[in-house]
């Protein structure tokens, strides 16, 4: 027994070190009860995300159930591909194999990625990108080191470059009189403009990292729904056994 366990965490070492982040991590905290953000965080990932990874574990009419959305606005706006239909999964027409041999390796699919890196990871990989000549696509990211692939929302942030390592940059007080604080994303100098103002672009990014939890656990919806339900179950239910269990102890005390 003892040997099976060290065997389990050596084949579990590889896994850790590949899911921790190389860089700081900013806090985001998901909101599933905020549709809004909901909606434009599908519209995003559907049009920024869907060209290389997919979400198979989720259906185009299940979003459109637990969002409020109806059907012909998913029809018209989330279903690009003729090749698919509002029952279907929300699944990309690049196979395996294509995306082996065009990038190296698949793109992940990313039903399950907030639940297993962290919504905190995927929102600072989001804002981490930063211009790098020495990267084949031209960008690096403060977060995954060395990441190979393209910034998929440099439309909508433009191009930044670090003038300063903002893993290194902690956040304290620097003036005590004027109250300025040492911020991380000073660290990161626009060059190009993009589409969006760097708050809105913080906003898209939530939003998509918002779905994307939402995608992982599509079921949060209905627990919440049953878990008040199920405690009052629980609370009469234990009432009736106690009182049961009275009446037997009872019989058998006499």
């Amino acid at each position: 027994m003892k040997k099976q366990l060290i065997a389990l965490l050596v084949a579990l070492v590889p896994a850790l070190a590949l899911a921790a982040p190389s860089g700081r991590l900013d806090p985001m905290k998901p909101d599933i009860y905020n549709f809004e953000s909901l909606h434009n965080g599908a519209r995003l990932f559907v049009n920024y995300c869907m060209g290389c990874h997919s979400a198979e574990h989720q259906r185009f009419a299940r979003t459109a159930e637990d969002l409020g959305i109806p059907q012909e606005v998913i029809e018209e706006n989330l279903i690009l591909s003729p090749q698919l239909a509002y029952n279907d999964q929300m699944r990309i027409g690049m196979t395996a194999s294509d995306a082996a041999a065009w990038f190296g390796t698949p793109p992940p699919d990313l039903s399950l990625m907030t639940r297993l890196k962290g919504a905190d990871y995927v929102y600072s990989l989001l804002r981490g990108y930063h211009l790098d000549p020495s990267r084949p696509f031209g960008v690096n990211n403060t977060v995954f080191a060395d990441i190979g692939m393209p910034h998929p929302l440099l439309d909508l942030q433009g191009e930044y470059e670090l003038v300063c390592d903002p893993n290194a940059v902690e956040a304290r007080t620097v003036d005590p009189l004027k109250g300025t604080v040492a911020n991380p994303r000073d660290c990161f100098r626009e060059v190009r403009a993009g589409s969006l103002s760097p708050a809105e672009y913080d906003r898209a990014v939530y939003d998509l990292t918002n779905f994307l939890v939402y995608v992982a656990e599509p079921s949060k919806y209905q627990s919440d729904r049953l878990g008040p339900k199920v405690l009052i179950f629980i609370f009469v239910f234990f009432i009736f056994a106690y009182l049961l269990k009275k009446e037997y102890w009872r019989d058998i005390k006499h």
